[in-house]
């Protein structure tokens, strides 16, 4: 059996990679340095692997931003908006950023790529852009360049590529007349001369990931998948291609997929065990099968007798040397290294004693195929294990009474509000009498460096708590007192006090242990450190009563209660798997409703329970879809049903398509949805305005995800498209996200001209209504 990886984290234990993109685009490093800096990361990182037993490790991994913008870098996929600042001839790192970033500066003002969930994670891509007469031109340095890296110091590489059906799935249409699939007749050739170029550069191995292999779109697509893999075998003769699959099973795909003229096929068997009998049934005779049998995506140990079983199925079937063992997907979803945790306050030994990182989980693929092959070696290895997976099944930490007592008190299966919306919103007009486009942000104001150190420093002992406190509330008293100057409608308090949106209610929450450099990718330069739920959830105390209620205490204006909504929670921590992911949802969301009626006593009247997570949750299959969206959508609602008309309910949700989901977000039935729509140019409105959709919105009017400041007429513009979509007396005005990214003084600019947009709107429509 051979182990392999399909990929590793790359934003470098410490988080290496980030702060040296960081100071790059700030000016404080130079392009030399930085790629230095990523050729060290790059290097640490195959070694590792390779110290840990890795036999074939993944190059053209690791990426500066996103896989899929390098994929569009090297296959020349450039919009063309690029070529009034750029050379796009010359595929430079201002042009890559600004691609991924946007650019304001030196003349240049172009607007980022829009950017998206990979499938149903919390890593961000960039969205390739195609056009009807979209041409490709390749540009292969950088994958060939690390391939040579790696080849120098010994390691055995087996470099990465998207697989360019998954690629053009990928990407969005920019144009209409067309389908992007009707581009893979321009795409191959090119594609296909990459991979000779990889061949002819000293690779005997190649990765092609092809994910959407397990979506409910591949069985549309079978003859196009065995044209291209049938034309890469034949025109790329000795590369050994390894097929890989994740995030689910082939399902009826299967008997075709297995199949096609591939070296090796990766099937997941943690996302898609059941599929394991059906590949074994069809695969080709002289195809091997790689088991992604370590999960890739959460941190728990692996169960090795669960594990051995399905080895010893896949090995009873095809023999040892058919079969290869991986993690179940690239390790870009989980931290770096179990072994950099000490702080037992945060994190106890028993918990720990339970998880694996990406640099454990390598461990656990050679330990597994070390089992397998000489299992009478290696039973001290086993037994460790065994009593591991007993110690955590049984421990007396994970199950507390009385939350299952919560639980079984919750008998009203379906939580509604007390009364629908339209009488809601009549209410709330008289209640909290706003103009016509209101104005607000979507929650956090810019994290600066002197706010981060206040944290460290209170964190560390160097501060103490009420020393700690008046800071704080110096910076939400500035705060709340400049929104009110530049004429914000609703304000916010800034969460200076937070260090991640999940995290921060993590801590406050009984179940969740965390990290210290548990960090995991979330898009470029941005990490965040995923709670881990390890056992019951329930609230022991208020968690953000405190500062809303001092912020609203400055000011005559409505300032928003702060919340992240239970399925968030869920989605962006890494959750305990011993029961179903509904009844952990459930105990989530009984805690945050206990918050949202402590806030609403409180005096605040506006309460927003973010749920930028729902989309992403969505099984991949969409047979799955309706068991899944019907407790998530009720967990929402448990922790916002047991509050007054009155009081006005949002929530926010970002980089999501809606279409497909638009009923089920209707029937959360908050009084305001704020969502992203400013890189979409508000193409994501069209779902609800043909649903119809009832209740208040607001669409974003800016990228807070790139450094630029839009002009106080492109934001005009995007609201006079929403306005001629949507009722304007249910039109907010906002950002797309919340600013904790930005600088001050962007932000300062940004929302003064988004302001002065809305008075525009107000003045156009004539209207000196109250809203």
């Amino acid at each position: 059996m051979i182990t392999h990886n399909l990929g590793y984290p790359r934003i470098g234990a410490k988080r290496e990679l980030k702060f040296a993109l960081e100071d790059y685009w700030s000016g404080k490093i130079s392009q030399d340095t930085l790629l230095l800096k990523a050729k060290e990361l790059r290097k640490e990182h195959w070694l590792i692997q390779q110290q840990k037993g890795i036999e074939l490790i993944p190059t053209n991994d690791f990426s500066l931003y996103d896989q899929v913008l390098d994929l569009s870098f090297i296959l020349g996929a450039i919009p063309p908006r690029y070529k009034e600042s750029f050379n796009l001839k010359d595929r430079n790192l201002d042009l890559y950023f600004a691609m991924a970033r946007g650019q304001q500066r030196e003349g240049a003002d172009v607007i980022a790529m829009e950017m998206t969930k990979w499938f149903d994670t919390n890593y961000h891509y960039i969205v390739p852009e195609f056009y009807m007469d979209q041409e490709f031109e390749l540009s292969p340095d950088k994958i060939l360049n690390e391939l040579q890296e790696a080849i120098a110091i010994g390691i055995t590489p087996k470099p990465v590529l998207i697989g360019p059906l998954s690629y053009l799935l990928l990407g969005k249409e920019k144009e209409p007349g067309f389908n992007r699939l009707s581009l893979l007749e321009k795409l191959l050739p090119v594609y296909i001369k990459l991979l000779q170029k990889i061949k002819n550069s000293g690779a005997s191995w190649i990765q092609i990931d092809e994910p959407f292999l397990v979506m409910d779109v591949a069985k549309d697509l079978a003859d196009q998948y065995k044209e291209v893999f049938k034309r890469i075998a034949n025109e790329v003769p000795g590369l050994k291609v390894i097929l890989a699959t994740y995030f689910g099973d082939l399902d009826q795909c299967a008997p075709w997929v297995a199949k096609l003229p591939v070296y090796a096929l990766h099937i997941d068997l943690v996302r898609g065990k059941e599929g394991l009998d059906k590949v074994l049934e069809s695969l080709d005779p002289n195809t091997s099968l790689s088991l992604g049998i370590v999960d890739g995506r959460n941190i728990w140990k692996n169960d090795y007798k669960n594990s051995l079983e399905l080895i010893e199925k896949a090995t009873g079937n095809l023999g040892a040397s058919r079969v290869l063992l991986a993690p179940s997907c690239s390790l870009l979803h989980v931290p770096f290294d179990l072994d950099q945790e000490h702080h037992t306050d945060s994190l106890p030994n028993e918990v720990k004693n339970w998880m694996a990182f990406a640099k454990q989980k390598l461990k656990e693929v050679v330990q597994l195929c070390e089992l397998a092959h000489e299992p009478s070696k290696h039973v001290s290895v086993l037994e460790e294990n065994t009593k591991v997976i007993h110690d955590k099944l049984h421990s007396e930490l994970i199950h507390k009474k009385i939350v299952k007592q919560a639980m079984d008190d919750l008998v009203d299966s379906k939580a509604h509000r007390l009364s629908e919306f339209k009488i809601r919103q009549s209410l709330q007009k008289a209640h909290l009498r706003l103009p016509l486009f209101p104005t607000t942000t979507i929650g956090s104001f810019p994290q600066t460096t002197q706010v981060r150190a206040l944290r460290s420093r209170l964190r560390n002992k160097r501060i103490s708590q009420s020393d700690y406190d008046l800071k704080i509330a110096q910076a939400i008293k500035e705060a709340v007192l400049w929104q009110e100057e530049i004429g914000l409608d609703v304000l916010v308090h800034g969460e200076f006090e937070r260090n991640d949106m999940v995290e921060y209610f993590g801590e406050q929450l009984e179940g969740f242990v965390f990290t210290k450099f548990g960090w995991v990718q979330s898009y470029g330069s941005r990490a965040v450190k995923p709670p881990i739920i390890f056992g019951d959830v329930h609230r022991p105390h208020p968690m953000t009563v405190k500062w809303t209620s001092y912020a609203q205490g400055l000011t005559g204006l409505p300032v928003k209660g702060m919340l992240t909504g239970p399925v968030t929670i869920l989605q962006w921590s890494f959750v305990r798997d011993d029961q179903p992911c509904e009844v952990t949802a459930n105990q989530i969301a009984l805690a945050i409703g206990e918050e949202v009626r402590d806030l609403e006593k409180a005096g605040i009247k506006i309460i927003q329970i973010d749920e930028p997570a729902i989309r992403e949750g969505l099984p991949l299959k969409r047979k799955d879809w309706e068991v899944y969206l019907d407790w998530a959508i009720n967990a929402f609602r448990i922790s916002a049903y047991r509050v007054k008309d009155t009081t006005q309910i949002h929530t926010h949700m970002c980089y999501s398509e809606f279409n497909d989901i638009i009923k089920h977000i209707a029937a959360m039935d908050a009084d305001v949805i704020t969502i992203e729509t400013s890189r979409s140019h508000m193409e994501l409105l069209e779902a609800f305005v043909d649903f119809k959709y009832p209740n208040e919105i607001g669409p974003g009017v800016y990228d807070i995800h790139s450094p630029r400041v839009p002009s106080e007429n492109e934001m005009i513009v995007l609201l006079e498209k929403a306005a001629n979509l949507i009722p304007i007396e249910n039109l907010w005005v906002n950002p797309d996200c919340g600013l904790k990214t930005r600088g001050w003084q962007e932000t300062k600019d940004a929302l003064i001209k988004m302001v002065n947009a809305a008075k525009a709107l107000r003045k156009r429509h004539k209207t000196d209504l109250v809203h």
